[in-house]
Parts: structure tokens; sequence; C-alpha cells
């Protein structure tokens, strides 16, 4: 797994290309843990076009992640899913948690 980071105006962008397992959800979640923590930044696009793979630890990640920036006034968009990854999303029942977008641009532009 391959995790990138860039800081816009509006928001940060998560990248995640290759596989996220019970292994490499750990770092997902300290990447979202120093964002939200540290930086106390709260509107988070995750750009989905090169996630090959994703277990139901890194749903967990996002979920807890995605309450933490709701109670902070922030949101967690999601860009350029498969749709595969959208039916892992709608199979765990948690689709309604998250804006899915086309691009990173227009999840970005939501903020």
């Amino acid at each position: 797994m391959i995790l990138t980071h860039e800081v816009l105006k509006r928001c940060d962008v998560i990248k995640i290309k290759g596989r996220v397992d019970s292994s490499k959800a750990p770092e997902v979640e300290a990447k979202f843990q120093e964002i939200i923590g540290e930086a106390k930044r709260y509107n988070i696009v995750v750009d989905m076009s090169e996630l090959e793979f994703a277990s139901s630890a890194f749903l967990r990640v996002l979920i807890a992640a995605m309450k933490t920036v709701r109670g902070k006034g922030g949101g967690i968009h999601l860009a350029t899913a498969s749709d595969r990854m959208k039916d892992v999303f709608q199979l765990a029942g948690i689709t309604s948690l998250f804006k899915f977008y086309d691009t990173v641009t227009q999840a970005v532009g939501d903020f």
C-alpha cells in the first residue's frame, strides 16, 4: 500500500494505492489522526482511484474518522471509487455515511 497526503486550501487529500488489509489499516488510521488530531483539519477527501482492496478494518478506520470530523463540523468525501469499492460500502451498509464523487476535483469543490 502507498499512502500520499496533499494539503489544499479547502481540505486534505489522501490517496491510497494498493490493498488496505488489517495489517495496513493502522497506517491509514495514523494518517487520519495526524490530519485530524495534530493538524486540526477536518475536511478530508479520500482518492480511491487506485485502491484495489479494502478490508473491514479499513472501513472501521473510515467510520471512526468520519465520526470525529463530523463532531468538528467537517466531513470525509470519497472520490473516484470503483464500482467494486462502492459495492463493498453498500454490502457493509455504510454508503449513507459518505458522499461519493466521480472526481477528486468535485469532492474538493464540495467543501
